[in-house]
């Protein structure tokens, strides 16, 4: 599990959705915790990149995490998550550049896959070696 140097008890207004009026109305929506979904999003594909890790410097917040990647073609990125997605914000770990006006993924997978054909490789093999797996399973 990764580690982030954030407590969420240090956040300003970090109060529980109930009690907050604004969110009175929105019982049942996921207000998503992009601490959280930053590290699920390193755990999901951490196997076939060569480094990647939420960011301890760069500030986090309920509404955006930082994460950075190093690809397997030693190519660093900084990766700003929101709700409108993944973009990269800097070709540096723990860094955001404002002048760079790169596009928003829907997913990490669709961003790597931009970014890394080793990448794309890898995750292709692993696909493949799951699809082979199940058609054991089912076989059997």
């Amino acid at each position: 599990r990764m580690e982030t140097d954030c407590n969420p008890m240090e956040l300003p207004n970090n109060r529980g959705f109930e009690e907050d009026s604004d969110y009175r109305d929105f019982e049942g929506t996921d207000v998503k915790d992009m601490r959280l979904e930053a590290e699920a999003v390193v755990n999901d594909v951490l196997f076939a990149v060569s480094n990647m890790f939420v960011s301890k410097t760069l500030p986090c917040a309920e509404d955006v995490a930082y994460i950075n990647v190093e690809t397997r073609e030693r190519n660093r990125y900084c990766l700003e998550l929101t709700e409108a997605g993944l973009r990269v914000v800097a070709y540096d770990f723990d860094q955001t550049d404002d002048r760079l006006q790169t596009p928003y993924h829907e997913t990490v997978y669709s961003l790597l896959d931009s970014l890394s054909p080793a990448y794309r490789e890898v995750f292709g093999n692993a696909l493949l070696q799951r699809l082979e797996a199940l058609k054991k399973e089912t076989q059997s």
